[in-house]
C-alpha cells in the first residue's frame, strides 16, 4: 500500500472479482433458492473462458515477490519490512487458494471440500484484518483501519460459509466485501497519495517514506479531526452506494433471466444445484 498505483492495481482486481461473486450468487440463487449453495469460484465452461481466474494465479505471487524484492533491494527500517514481508505472506496464502481451486476444477482426484476452502479463506482474511488494523491514531491509521474493518467481514462471511454452506446472506456479504474492498481501496489512494483528495489543512511529509501510516501531518488538531470526520462520511457513503448498487443488480437480475449468469444449463450449473443431503439442510 505504498503508492497511489498500489491502491489503483488493488481496486483493479478486487471490484470486478466482488461484482462477479455477485452477480454468480444471485443468478443461482433466483434459480433455485432451495437448492442454492455458495462455491469458493463460480467457474465458467468450457474451463478456459474463466481467464480472470489464471490472471490472478499469475498476479498474486508476482505482486508477493514484488514487495519482497523491493523492500531487500532498496532498504528502509526493520519494521516495514516485516510488514511488508506480512503482506506478501498474505498474498502467496491467497494464492494457495486460487490454486487449490483451479487444481480441484481440473482433476476429479483433488478433491478438497468446499467447506474447507472457506475456512481455509475465512483465516487469510483474519490474517489481512490483523495486518492492517494500527494502532496510529492519524489520519492515515484511521483510514486503514476501516478497510480492515472489511477484511474482518470477509473473514466472519467465509467462516459462517464454512459452517453454513447455504447461507446466502452470508455469501452477499463476502461479494459487497469485496467490492467495498475494491472501492474503499481506491479512495485510501486518492485521499493519502494525491494533494487534490487529501483533507484541507492536512500534508504528506516528505521527510517519512510512503508506506509509513504517520507520513501523513495535519497542521492543526482541528484539521485532523475534520480530516477523520471526512474519511468517515466517504466511508459510509462507500457503504450506502455498495448496498444500493447490490439492490439495484438483485433486482436488475430477477427481472431478466436470459441476463443472468450461467442463462444456459451445464455441467456446473447441475453440480452447484443438486439437492443438499439430509443432514445438511438439518
Amino acid at each position: 500500500m505504498g503508492s497511489l498505483a498500489t491502491h489503483v492495481s488493488a481496486f483493479a482486481f478486487l471490484f470486478p472479482l466482488g461484482v462477479r461473486r455477485l452477480v454468480c450468487s444471485f443468478s443461482f440463487y433466483l434459480k433455485s433458492p432451495s437448492h442454492y449453495r455458495p462455491k469458493t469460484w463460480y467457474f465458467n465452461e468450457p474451463k478456459w473462458k474463466n481467464f480472470d481466474v489464471y490472471i490472478l494465479l499469475i498476479a498474486l505471487p508476482i505482486s508477493a515477490f514484488s514487495e519482497i524484492f523491493w523492500f531487500l533491494t532498496f532498504g528502509g527500517h526493520p519494521v516495514y519490512r516485516f510488514a511488508f514481508f506480512q503482506q506478501a505472506a498474505v498474498l502467496l496464502l491467497f494464492w494457495i487458494i486460487i490454486l487449490l481451486v483451479i487444481l480441484r476444477e481440473s482433476f476429479d482426484f483433488f478433491v478438497v471440500h468446499e467447506n474447507v476452502m472457506f475456512f481455509f479463506s475465512g483465516m487469510v482474511f483474519l490474517m489481512e484484518y490483523m495486518i492492517q488494523v494500527d494502532r496510529d491514531s492519524g489520519l492515515s491509521g484511521h483510514t486503514y483501519d476501516l478497510l480492515g474493518n472489511l477484511s474482518l467481514v470477509c473473514s466472519a462471511s467465509c467462516l459462517i460459509l464454512s459452517l453454513q454452506p447455504i447461507a446466502f446472506f452470508a455469501e452477499v456479504a463476502l461479494s459487497c466485501g469485496l467490492v467495498f474492498k475494491g472501492t474503499w481501496i481506491l479512495q485510501c489512494g486518492f485521499s493519502l497519495f494525491t494533494s487534490g483528495f487529501m483533507p484541507k489543512g492536512c500534508q504528506r511529509v516528505s521527510e517519512l517514506p510512503s508506506y509509513d501510516k504517520s507520513s501523513i501531518k495535519c497542521e492543526l488538531e482541528e484539521d485532523g479531526l475534520r480530516g477523520m470526520a471526512l474519511i468517515d462520511l466517504l466511508f459510509v457513503g462507500h457503504a450506502i452506494g455498495v448496498m444500493l448498487f447490490s439492490f439495484l443488480l438483485f433486482g436488475y437480475l430477477s427481472f431478466g433471466q436470459n441476463l443472468r449468469y450461467g442463462s444456459g444449463s451445464t455441467e456446473s450449473d447441475a453440480m452447484l444445484m443438486r439437492p443438499l443431503p439430509e443432514f445438511e439442510i438439518e
